[in-house]
């Protein structure tokens, strides 16, 4: 089980069946076994409803390695969509700003050179110094491998010759939410999305 496995997204839907957001793998386990949440799995045309304990023994048969969390006692298959118990809203439709989402923003590429890495091999760097009145915000905030970090330091980027593969901005909620939902199998979720939901215009956030 990587990392990266543990990460990876898993649609949540509130307890009116609607799209609220996509949590990682580990979020997802949390919520199950706190009993805030059920699995909901698709087989054979019918949709069924699991808790904790019946998720456990749902999962004893299951063979596919790369989908199961295994501790010392049982095996847990990773589930990929959960139903929330009680909340019955729809948040809004913002990403949030942390260093995970930074580095999916930028596709885990730092923003000087271009090259791509592994998350622990890159840095969050401020295009404008905090020295100088940078901000922490998404327009100031880009992925930065070690090396051009160091090269750049607390210089502008006039300073010291490097340019910006991209202009960095707030991903679109609606975007962000999709990439997400290419990473995994699109049958998993598809019954969920529902058209409308998708397109409908958003505001744009002022800052």
């Amino acid at each position: 089980m990587t990392v990266e496995v543990l990460n990876s997204g898993v649609l949540v839907l509130n307890s009116l069946w609607q799209v609220v957001d996509v949590c990682s793998v580990k979020r997802a386990v949390c919520l199950l076994y706190l009993s805030h949440a059920q699995v909901v799995l698709k087989e054979g045309g019918s949709l069924y409803t699991f808790g904790f304990e019946d998720w456990k023994d749902f999962s004893q048969d299951y063979s596919s390695d790369s989908q199961i969390i295994r501790t010392i006692t049982y095996k847990l298959r990773i589930p990929r969509i959960i139903l929330l118990f009680i909340y019955d809203k729809i948040p809004p439709r913002k990403v949030r700003f942390t260093r995970r989402n930074v580095y999916k923003r930028d596709g885990s590429r730092c923003q000087y050179c271009g090259k791509k890495f592994k998350s622990e091999d890159l840095n969050l760097d401020h295009v404008i110094p905090v020295s100088r009145g940078g901000k922490d915000s998404w327009y100031n905030v880009v992925c930065s491998c070690v090396p051009c970090n160091l090269r750049k330091g607390d210089k502008s980027l006039v300073e010291v010759g490097m340019s910006l593969v991209r202009k960095p901005t707030r991903p679109n909620w609606r975007s962000f939410v999709k990439c997400n939902f290419s990473e995994i199998n699109e049958e998993n979720w598809k019954d969920f999305l529902d058209l409308a939901y998708w397109n409908v215009e958003l505001e744009e956030d002022k800052e």
